[in-house]
């Protein structure tokens, strides 16, 4: 490239950055900024990411045109996330997107009681203190729950339609987060009235799965339990690995264990969640307050089986139970 040319290259880059940088000076002081709260990680959570975006697109945010968004993750440690939404009140966001459970929802709302917040859980919120009821939350806090301590009944009856010889129930939980304790005294509760022992396996980091399990062989436990935690969606692989390893039939609560390869799950479209947690953001954004937006329950929950890990653990689904399933993976 001959010396003239060159300089008029440079010249040219240079006329465009100074003016694509007020630009977007310019677009980012005025677009409104989303923050987005979760415990674990953004390489298993990208489909939930993807429907949230979604959610605001429908209500006219699009990321990185109409609307920015700074995300924080725990990596799966709980006791990073306070910080995390100092930080983003610091920043001074619009609306937090506290997603994942109870722990976000809690380390948001010691952060602040100004900003809105949207939650995403599996808790019921009033129980928890979040909200004042499910149709008048009042104060900062709203959002969508799976309600998942209602449904654990319905995976234990799950379990003893597939296992009618079952005696022993293992529960595997979160034991730092409530939501998780609440999930264990319902499944102990309901265990309890098919005469059914519980043993619970307790976690509290990524370290614990493999000494969670051990116990297994000698408890002599017909089932598994998996209850819903954001650290285990982090582990997702390594928890539906150990229940094959010690060949326990499990049921957990999202399809992606399914997926993963897990026996059984039964729970709410955790996208369809997502999804209207970016709607709720986009509406607050347009004018309404969270006071005024009712917690939304999740209504329609799918049942999953895999019949190749049934193959494996010798398992086979009845008819009926087969008949019911939302999704068979063959």
């Amino acid at each position: 490239m001959k010396r003239r040319e060159f300089i008029t290259l440079l010249g040219s880059a240079g006329v465009a950055s100074s003016l694509l940088w007020p630009l977007a000076a310019g677009a980012q002081a005025t677009m409104p900024v989303v923050g987005f709260l979760n415990g674990a990680s953004p390489s298993e959570l990208e489909p939930r990411v993807a429907a949230f975006r979604a959610g605001l697109a429908e209500k006219g945010y699009v990321e990185g045109r109409s609307v920015a968004i700074e995300y924080r993750w725990g990596l799966g440690h709980y006791e990073r996330l306070p910080e995390l939404a100092a930080d983003l009140v610091r920043q001074r966001v619009a609306v937090i997107a506290a997603t994942g459970g109870v722990p976000s929802v809690r380390a948001a709302t010691t952060a602040t009681s100004a900003i809105p917040i949207v939650f995403t859980m599996g808790a019921d919120p009033v129980v928890f203190g979040l909200v004042s009821s499910l149709n008048r939350p009042g104060g900062n806090v709203t959002g969508i729950t799976l309600m998942s301590g209602e449904i654990v009944s319905k995976r234990i009856a799950l379990l003893r339609d597939l296992l009618p010889n079952a005696k022993k129930l293992a529960v595997l939980m979160n034991a730092t987060t409530p939501a998780s304790s609440a999930e264990v005294a319902v499944a102990e509760r309901v265990a309890h009235t098919l005469g059914w022992q519980v043993k619970v396996l307790k976690v509290s980091s990524e370290l614990d799965f493999e000494a969670a399990f051990q116990p297994l062989p000698r408890e002599r436990a017909d089932a598994l339990l998996v209850t819903t935690d954001p650290i285990f969606e982090s582990q997702r692989d390594r928890i539906v690995a150990l229940a094959a390893s010690h060949t326990i039939p499990a049921i957990y609560a999202s399809r992606e264990y399914a997926l993963a390869g897990g026996l059984m799950t039964y729970g709410a479209s955790i996208t369809y969640v997502y999804r209207q947690a970016g709607m709720y953001v986009g509406r607050i954004l347009n004018g309404e307050t969270a006071a005024d937006l009712p917690v939304m329950q999740a209504s329609k929950f799918d049942l999953v089986v895999n019949l190749k890990t049934a193959k494996m653990l010798g398992i086979q689904f009845s008819p009926a139970l087969l008949a019911v399933a939302d999704e068979v993976i063959e």
